[in-house]
């Protein structure tokens, strides 16, 4: 049958109903292998234009002698009452070559005469709201020589590993020939029921100030965790340096302009000598030949031991005097993790090298960056699913507890984190992954130090009053600034259980106060305390008020008699206390997760962010 036949037959068979045939275009040529009927509505665009304009719906065909189909089983769009398209990825489409009428095809594809779409329902595309995408600010992390060498490096994890490069052979044997001139150790025969650490090799490149490689170094290390305490070990002392030391130290340097240089004394643990007999396993791929069962008698300290600390203390004020194997690194530019870059009016401390290994052992190097390290509001329970992978879960937040050391961003969030140790759940462990997805977006950021027009100290605290929902225990904050540079900070968990927001408060303004002594202290002793008496900033009047009126009254007996020493300090001279407000209270990033926009706020006031940039020459000396 030709196809104007078929067509007019189908009008006139049902006319009575709202079937209507499609409106083809004069010469358009369409074949059907089967007759059809074409549903749809009317379409009064074709009335008024006598055919010349297509209608906007999408029709489906019906097989004779079959019920009509479901248009969305067929992959095809419903229409909207209004005949517009419902579908969100229409909106604001223009219509490609509209002045040309398309016909229904056994496709089914029909496309919009006009680029507006009429619907009445409000869509985010229609209101102008658009979720902005977060990425990652990288801030130009590969900025130096140094850096990019440090972000390249692959150092082998074993011996099996290092044995097939030549350099890592080289780099052991000059360890191997270094312990034996220190006399670390002799061989002796295995005796019986003893215990016998174990032995490994750990191999770092060193780099010169300018990104090139220094040398290879391999070093033996015993395995201490193995050690058991009364047997081969009894007092133990780590010297290890406080963080706000250093902090301290690098802001005097900027303050007074000082130069900082960087030594290393080789081999400083093989100087102190053991008084515990403490076996050990022959070096692994060094084993002595002739007698390869023998285990090590160690005579020196050795890296990894859990006395070597206190050994290697005690012989270097003995012997301070004498010479040392010293090696002149320069200008200081990286140690501990710790990564500093040069400005012209300071200098700039980051951890991204450290920062960017945690998200390689954690698998997320490719996540996706979040704009805080906890959702707003949130609170730890420690009801919930446990994890399986705990070992998994305190490394990385191991990891992140010294990534703090720059970063007081996340110290909230990881102070919560680590409540969570010995039992930690799914839940947490999601946590955890929101924070490394923070650690991702802001990998370059650090603490920006500069020289100030007047040295001062100032402290802000804060307390956030039963946040704990199991314990009920308040979680106090506070953040210290000499001369504008942040130099301690803290976010912790109150011991004791606080009746009132003022209690808490008060006891978090009393453990600042200590915290501002030791400062006073430690600056005193460098011969660099600033004049004017430190200054304690706290948004609680009652908690201010307590610390200024030497008369207590019944409400505040129930606080513990040794926090009032804060009174003390301030009725004797040493210490200020003043009035903040809310809104500029600092060590509110401290005690709870915030939105974004407060805390970017606050996380600028720290003065923390991306390396400074500066742009070197002017174009008209050209």
């Amino acid at each position: 049958m030709h196809l104007s036949s078929l067509l007019l037959t189908s009008f006139l068979e049902d006319s009575s109903t709202n079937v209507t045939t499609s409106c083809i275009p004069p010469g358009e040529n369409s074949s059907f292998h089967e007759p059809s009927i074409i549903h749809h509505k009317p379409c009064p665009a074709c009335d008024a234009s006598n055919g010349s304009v297509v209608h906007n719906e999408a029709p489906h065909t019906v097989l004779p002698n079959s019920a009509p189909t479901d248009p969305v089983s067929d992959g095809v769009q419903p229409s909207a009452p209004d005949g517009s398209d419902p579908s969100p990825h229409q909106d604001n489409m223009p219509f490609p070559n509209s002045d040309q009428p398309h016909s229904a095809t056994t496709s089914g594809s029909l496309h919009s005469p006009t680029s507006t779409n009429m619907h009445p329902m409000t869509t985010r595309a229609k209101a102008g709201i658009f979720k902005p995408k977060h990425q990652a600010n990288l801030a130009s992390l590969k900025f130096h020589p140094l850096h990019i060498a440090l972000f390249s490096e692959h150092a082998p994890k074993g011996f099996k590993s290092a044995s097939k490069n030549p350099k890592w052979l080289q780099a052991m044997h000059e360890e191997m020939t270094a312990l034996r001139q220190n006399d670390t150790w002799i061989l002796v025969p295995r005796p019986p029921n003893t215990n016998v650490v174990g032995s490994k090799w750990v191999f770092r490149t060193k780099y010169n100030s300018d990104g090139t490689i220094d040398r290879y170094k391999a070093r033996l290390v015993a395995q201490g965790f193995t050690q058991l305490p009364g047997v081969d070990y009894s007092h133990t002392f780590s010297p290890v340096v406080k963080a706000s030391t250093v902090r301290i130290v690098l802001s005097l340097a900027v303050i007074n302009q000082w130069r900082l240089h960087q030594l290393d004394v080789k081999n400083a643990f093989l100087h102190g000598h053991l008084t515990e007999t403490v076996y050990m396993e022959q070096p692994p791929g060094f084993s002595d030949s002739h007698f390869p069962q023998h285990v090590c008698r160690l005579k020196k300290a050795l890296y990894g031991l859990k006395q070597a600390p206190r050994a290697c203390i005690s012989s270097f004020i003995c012997r301070l005097h004498k010479e040392f194997a010293i090696k002149d690194l320069g200008d200081l530019n990286y140690f501990l993790g710790l990564e500093v870059s040069y400005t012209t009016d300071g200098l700039f401390l980051c951890q991204s090298k450290y920062a960017n290994d945690i998200l390689d052992r954690a698998g997320l190097r490719e996540s996706k960056p979040v704009h805080t390290p906890l959702a707003p509001h949130d609170s730890f329970t420690s009801i919930g699913d446990p994890f399986s992978d705990t070992t998994l879960y305190r490394s990385l937040v191991g990891a992140l507890q010294y990534l703090t050391i720059t970063r007081p961003d996340i110290s909230y969030a990881v102070n919560q984190v680590s409540q969570f140790l010995q039992a930690p759940t799914v839940s947490h462990y999601q946590c955890v992954k929101r924070i490394l997805r923070y650690v991702k977006g802001t990998l370059g950021f650090g603490l920006t130090f500069t020289r100030p027009h007047q040295t001062s100290i100032l402290g802000y605290s804060d307390a956030d009053w039963a946040r704990c929902i199991e314990t009920r225990r308040s979680t106090y904050g506070y953040s210290i600034f000499l001369g504008g540079n942040l130099v301690s900070w803290s976010a912790k968990k109150q011991p004791t259980v606080s009746r009132s927001s003022c209690e808490s408060e008060y006891r978090a303004m009393a453990n600042t106060a200590a915290e501002i002594v030791w400062i006073t202290h430690l600056l005193r002793e460098l011969h660099a305390l600033p004049p004017d008496r430190p200054t304690l900033l706290c948004d609680n009047r009652s908690a201010l008020f307590l610390t200024q009126n030497p008369v207590a009254h019944k409400r505040s007996k129930h606080i513990d008699l040794d926090y009032h020493f804060i009174r003390e300090l301030v009725s004797s001279g040493k210490l200020y206390t003043k009035f903040v407000p809310t809104k500029l209270q600092v060590a509110d990033i401290f005690t709870k997760s915030l939105p974004r926009t407060q805390f970017d706020f606050f996380r600028a006031m720290l003065r923390l962010g991306p390396p400074p940039f500066r742009l070197r020459g002017d174009i008209r000396n050209k």
